[in-house]
């Protein structure tokens, strides 16, 4: 039986969600393809939430641990998960496109000199086993379907929110293994951890997302989203500026959202952008231009300048009209 491997991505005894997402996603694709699903979850303490992945999709839960695995460190994760797999052979490896995933995917990609897509939108299997997946390329101006051709594990990094984690199955199957790890032989450490605690737009209800057509000015866009108690984000342009950190850009590279509500201002939406809102269930858009792509992405599309349109809207909220 062909076995999909989920790298389980966690902090201090925290899985991440994107984690969960991909772990559903390859439950789904093993369940038409007669395949098995195991979750590789390295860590400290982490033993007791082993079980309840399976509830996720996976079938087993292979668990390592050491204080060492605490928090995600590139060489000894990578040492950890080589060894698991040079062992176990499985015939695919997953990880959600966090840092600690794309690290931890090129560490092992490079070891085992096996193909790995990066970032994909979408994933299956074909029917002569190969691992397919749906890339952006240019910016996000097309989306390339690549297939994996050389190598094993065949290997894929997952954009974050562009599958939902569903909770269909039952409690995994948890097997222990022993790390091999010997601590003085590493040659990095892990100094401090600095937490910039930026929201994860993937799971926010309520976006206000400004684009170039602000300038680079989102007092606006952080007042409106203030009032409407949503959080902000923006387009790859401004996060290219430094306007804004790179957590929180909208598109095919960076968050897809999976919001009731984007409030969007100032984008003019180009197909990398537009890749990251198509799960939003309503959007709003605000552009100058009324020939502007984004229009046509939007349930409601208000033609104008945003410095105008945006503080009368403030007002008006404010008054509760």
């Amino acid at each position: 039986m062909r076995d999909i491997w989920v790298f389980i991505e966690q902090d201090s005894g925290v899985v991440e969600e994107s984690s969960l997402e991909v772990l559903t996603k390859a439950r789904e694709i093993a369940d038409a393809r007669g395949y098995l699903v195991t979750g590789v979850l390295l860590g400290r303490g982490v033993r007791g939430i082993a079980g309840g992945l399976g509830r996720y999709g996976a079938h087993r839960v292979i668990v390592v641990e050491h204080p060492i695995l605490e928090s995600y460190l590139g060489e000894p994760y990578a040492s950890v998960m080589g060894d698991l797999i040079g062992e176990r052979n499985p015939d695919y490896f997953l990880a959600s496109a966090t840092r600690n995933g794309r690290d931890l995917a090129g560490r092992l990609a490079v070891r085992f000199r096996t193909g790995l897509q990066a970032h994909v939108v979408n994933l299956d299997i074909a029917e002569d086993g190969s691992l397919v997946g749906h890339v952006p390329g240019f910016g996000g101006n097309i989306v390339a379907v690549v297939r994996n051709v050389r190598g094993r594990p065949q290997m894929a990094t997952v954009a974050l929110g562009v599958f939902r984690p569903r909770e269909a199955w039952g409690e995994a199957e948890v097997e222990v293994v022993e790390a091999k790890l010997d601590p003085s032989k590493l040659r990095a450490r892990r100094v401090e951890v600095v937490r910039r605690g930026y929201v994860d737009l993937s799971k926010s209800r309520r976006v206000v997302v400004g684009g170039m057509g602000t300038g680079g000015d989102l007092t606006l866009v952080r007042e409106l989203a203030k009032i409407i108690q949503a959080d902000v984000g923006v387009s790859r342009p401004l996060s290219d500026i430094g306007v804004a950190p790179k957590d929180i850009y909208i598109g095919s590279t960076g968050v897809s959202l999976n919001a009731d509500l984007a409030v969007i201002v100032g984008v003019s939406g180009a197909p990398h952008f537009v890749s990251g809102i198509r799960n939003v269930r309503t959007v709003i858009s605000i552009n100058k231009d009324p020939e502007a792509p984004i229009a046509e992405y939007s349930d409601y599309f208000a033609v104008g300048d945003l410095f105008e349109i945006i503080p009368k809207l403030i007002e008006k909220l404010r008054r509760g009209v």
